[in-house]
């Protein structure tokens, strides 16, 4: 049975997040650029399978050096070391948003297809409400796109930093991400426009504003559940031979 594990309600303070998170990858930032580099493009070749061990990798970095313990690029590949349980987490992750987002669209050309074709002066009044339609549905599924990314925000960290399983960790996510709903979505918004601001330079300037990103969600993590001693999770062994002199 997993341990209870307490987590503190509306913790999080985006600015201070940000800035810590800042912190964080300042000493060793173009390492860290070159790690989001190498994650997105790993994950984005197999997504639901690969981004999640990525995403370990990376927090497993960043918490590293929020325990300031050395870190190399290698660090990130031990992301795979968690490689079942963020599948789970990815899976649950991906899952409830194709199914609200597929079902949605082809009900939209279905629809739009049905309207188009009918041959009486109500055709264009048709067509225009199957728009207004799915413009109401879009609403709904962003609404429901932002609660989920609110909730997954400390999955990873958590299979991380508390070893949870993929399914537990979505579970602890969502409760913690809930009791800092707004707070959590204030520093979505500001990475969002940090992000927004990095792609408007050029594509590259997102993967300058990655590690600051995350960090600010490690950082956000710490806040809310702190950071595991990394003694809680030692191996049992025994203990040495006595030394003679």
């Amino acid at each position: 049975m997993t341990p209870e594990i307490p987590y503190k309600r509306k913790a999080v303070d985006p600015v201070e997040c940000i800035k810590a998170g800042w912190e964080t990858v300042k000493p060793q930032y173009w390492l860290y650029v070159g790690m989001a580099f190498i994650a997105y493009v790993i994950g984005q070749a197999v997504p639901v399978i690969l981004m999640g061990p990525m995403l370990c990798g990376f927090y497993l970095s960043l918490f590293m050096s929020r325990r300031r313990e050395p870190i190399e690029f290698a660090t990130l590949f031990k992301g795979f070391d968690y490689f079942g349980a963020s599948l789970i987490a990815m899976l649950l992750h991906a899952i409830p948003i194709a199914a609200v987002i597929i079902p949605s669209y082809i009900l939209f050309y279905v629809s739009l297809f049905v309207a188009a074709s009918q041959a009486d002066s109500q055709g264009g009044v048709a067509v225009f409400g199957v728009f207004f339609t799915f413009f109401l549905v879009l609403v709904v599924i962003f609404v429901l796109i932002i609660i989920i990314s609110v909730g997954f925000t400390f999955a990873f960290p958590l299979i991380v930093d508390r070893r949870l399983n993929g399914l537990d960790a979505v579970k602890l996510s969502f409760k913690a991400g809930m009791a800092n709903f707004w707070r959590l979505l204030g520093m979505m918004l500001l990475t969002g426009i940090m992000a927004a601001v990095g792609m408007a330079f050029c594509i590259v300037g997102m993967f300058l504003v990655l590690p600051i990103t995350y960090a600010a969600v490690a950082a956000a993590y710490e806040q809310v559940f702190g950071l595991a001693h990394p003694r809680e999770f030692a191996p049992d062994l025994p203990p040495p031979p006595p030394v003679f002199s």
